[in-house]
């Protein structure tokens, strides 16, 4: 289901930086490659191949890792710091599909823009990111590789490991560390981190409450939290189109009530949370953080059969630019597979 993360609350592993693995339009949980990032996708979302081992910026899985090639802004590998030690500047990624842009493209996008403004306000080409629950090391390799300093904590030693195997064959330094996200402030110290990686964690940590005021108690001053989680209301919209009516009926009736598959429910393996958009919100407010706007991520990409868009290249960008288009209206938030918003402190 999602890697190593443990019924009790712990980040665990869940493919490419934290994700929760291939998602189809039932909303039901897929495998994920060994080498934690998505491979290939094809219809209805499943997956079909793995990134390779060097992880090289690879595709975004349900909780997302970077792609290192593809249209629309994708990161690079060389950023404001430049390229790492042996690896040339604007070395390329593994391919990867227009379908799998579109479902990735958002992400990306937004993570470039926040890196490229926390190191004009910070007037430093490096910045000290954090990488909570991110698995093998999908967000955090792609990241120290732009240069910056990067810390990935998880509580699976597996996790951990093939994290610094990526690292090693990427060429890129990268600190790994044992924990949960109620860890952060002693393994980096209060106010240490510019950028916090929250993605694919609050469906699966005990408190979702304690986690964001662990993630904002590392944050400096101007830093940024990017929280990606998924929405309450795609689960209902996903079963009902798989025919699993009473599934879709049962998520309908917990959404915003505190049981199961709410933001307050107990999470599981089999159980994670699912979230409203206006609960995510209040966790970034409760936590004295301020919550920038909010982007629908994979409002179509998870409800069209891969098979048209691999089909036909010019059905794969009108696909790439409804996403895009669709990501930032606030009358799809709700509907797309999950959502993402940066917190600011």
């Amino acid at each position: 289901m999602a890697g190593d993360r443990r019924a009790g609350g712990a980040l665990g592993s869940a493919g490419a930086g934290g994700a929760l693995g291939d998602m189809d339009a039932s909303g039901a949980l897929r495998g994920m490659a060994a080498g934690g990032a998505l491979g290939g996708l094809g219809a209805g979302g499943a997956g079909a191949g793995g990134a390779g081992a060097g992880g090289a910026l690879g595709s975004l899985g349900a909780g997302g890792a970077l792609h290192g090639a593809g249209a629309a802004g994708a990161l690079d590998g060389t950023g404001a710091a430049g390229p790492p030690p042996g690896r040339a500047a604007g070395a390329p990624g593994r391919p990867w599909s227009r379908y799998d842009d579109a479902r990735t493209v958002i992400i990306r996008d937004i993570l470039r823009t926040v890196i490229s403004a926390l190191v004009t306000e910070t007037g430093r080409p490096r910045l000290d990111i954090l990488d909570a629950g991110g698995g093998t090391g999908g967000f955090a390799v792609p990241l120290a590789g732009l240069g910056h300093n990067v810390t990935l904590i998880d509580p699976s030693p597996d996790s951990l490991a093939a994290a610094e195997r990526r690292a090693a064959e990427m060429n890129v330094p990268l600190r790994t560390v044992q924990g949960d996200v109620a860890d952060l402030a002693m393994v980096a110290g209060e106010a240490s981190a510019d950028l916090v990686l929250c993605h694919s964690v609050l469906e699966y940590v005990d408190s979702p409450t304690d986690a964001m005021a662990s993630i904002a108690q590392v944050l400096r001053p101007a830093g940024a939290v990017s929280v990606l989680a998924a929405s309450s209301v795609a689960a209902v919209i996903h079963r009902a189109l798989a025919g699993r009516f009473d599934d879709a009926r049962r998520l309908l009736a917990e959404i915003g009530t505190g049981q199961p598959g709410g933001a307050g429910a107990e999470p599981g393996p089999s159980q994670p949370r699912r979230f409203t958009l206006a609960a995510v919100v209040s966790l970034i407010e409760g936590a004295g953080l301020r919550a920038g706007p909010a982007h629908g991520v994979r409002v179509f990409a998870d409800l069209v059969p891969g098979m048209f868009a691999d089909a036909d290249p010019g059905a794969a960008d009108a696909l790439l630019a409804l996403e895009q288009a669709a990501s930032a209206h606030p009358a799809f938030h709700y509907i797309a597979t999950q959502f993402h918003i940066v917190g600011y402190r």
